[in-house]
């Protein structure tokens, strides 16, 4: 069963989570609803593809609406397919929600256990990744993009998790709508650096296709990667979804050849005194 579920036209919800979990946002938006034009139509919600930034606002406060949770408990990232990682905390609320340059330098994923926060990153192909351990209430997202991947973010989650008495097999995580292994073609280059990371693995992650290239499939490593650091098989859902095979529901960057918008992952504990 699909984990991501359109719950209207411009958000899928990490439904399984959100029912399980009161109090809990999580999902991925979808290109449709905003106020983008061009390149970018139209819920355009990054801030350095080159949009106008009025619009990319102006799309933000939308989504902020339809979650209801205020853009000033957003935080953002500057994102540099790295595996730095950042533990928030109520006083960081609001950067990186309305600004670009204001937002947390070279940091691909983020990590909380405190309420009233809302972790956002953009992506339009590169894989999203959504943790929770329930029972410490810690929540967290990372951005994969093959070189995320490769240097490991979903191991290094697990990592700062485990500083913080978490046990890999107390955390869930669902791998959020990403490209495909047909749209995702690499070469040599790529897939050598993907067998350093997975040495004596009997399933790969990839095919040869021909000559120097290889269709990858990114989630499956990032599963892979998962099931390494001790995170158990049955705690891990992977979405079905293709962010450059649906061209109507999502941006690519592949496929829209560097010009396109971006969607956010959303994950966040509402105040408590906001759910009564």
């Amino acid at each position: 069963m699909e984990p991501f579920v359109l719950l209207n036209h411009s958000y899928f919800t990490l439904e399984s989570w959100t029912k399980s979990f009161p109090g809990l946002i999580a999902g991925f938006t979808a290109k449709r609803g905003g106020t983008s034009k061009g390149s970018f139509e139209s819920l355009n919600l990054g801030f350095h593809v080159g949009d106008e930034v009025s619009a990319v606002r102006l799309n933000r406060e939308k989504v902020s609406e339809l979650l209801d949770f205020p853009l000033n408990y957003w935080v953002g990232a500057e994102q540099t397919h790295d595996i730095v990682l950042k533990k928030i905390t109520k006083a960081d609320r609001g950067i990186g929600s309305d600004s670009y340059e204001h937002s947390f330098k070279g940091t691909d994923g983020f990590y909380t256990n405190e309420e009233g926060i809302l972790l956002t990153l953009c992506f339009a192909d590169c894989v999203p990744l959504f943790f929770i351990a329930p029972e410490k209430k810690m929540i967290g997202s990372a951005h994969a993009g093959w070189k995320g991947t490769v240097g490991k973010i979903a191991y290094e989650m697990i990592q700062a998790w485990g500083r913080e008495g978490i046990k890999p097999e107390q955390i869930f995580v669902a791998i959020g709508p990403s490209i495909c292994e047909k749209c995702y073609i690499v070469d040599d280059r790529i897939i050598n650096l993907v067998e350093n990371t997975l040495e004596d693995n009997e399933i790969l992650p990839y095919n040869l296709i021909k000559d120097d290239q290889y269709s990858l499939d990114l989630r499956e490593l990032n599963r892979q990667i998962l099931l390494k650091s001790g995170v158990p098989d049955q705690n891990i859902l992977t979405t079905g979804l293709c962010s450059s095979c649906n061209h109507e529901e999502f941006f690519s960057h592949r496929r829209d050849q560097g010009k396109t918008g971006r969607m956010v992952s959303v994950i966040g504990w509402k105040e408590t005194a906001n759910r009564l």
